[in-house]
């Protein structure tokens, strides 16, 4: 199942979603250090993360997409799987079909 085709906008709004944690996770300190941003750039950038995420599921709702969706592994199945779990005895020679 391919993604559905992203409008400019919505290319643009992801771009800069990156761009902004990728700024975030470059600038974070080891504990016990100073931030290099100040407080107001942090308190910006949270919220143009803010913005962009609202903006992105407005667009999604307008283009029918599921904004629920989440990362799959290419091999995971699609659907899930339900096993039903034998509650009897462990013990050998206590299960009827079992041979001994």
């Amino acid at each position: 199942m391919s993604e559905p085709e992203l409008t400019t906008e919505e290319r643009v709004l992801r771009m800069m979603k990156n761009v902004l944690t990728s700024v975030a996770r470059d600038t974070a300190p080891h504990p016990g250090y100073k931030h290099p941003l100040s407080e107001r750039t942090i308190q910006s950038i949270r919220e143009c993360l803010m913005l962009i995420v609202s903006r992105e599921q407005e667009l999604g709702k307008q283009h029918g997409r599921d904004m629920n969706a989440r990362p799959r592994y290419i091999d995971e199945p699609e659907s899930e799987v339900v096993v039903s779990l034998d509650t009897g005895s462990t013990r050998p020679g206590d299960r009827k079909d079992s041979k001994g």
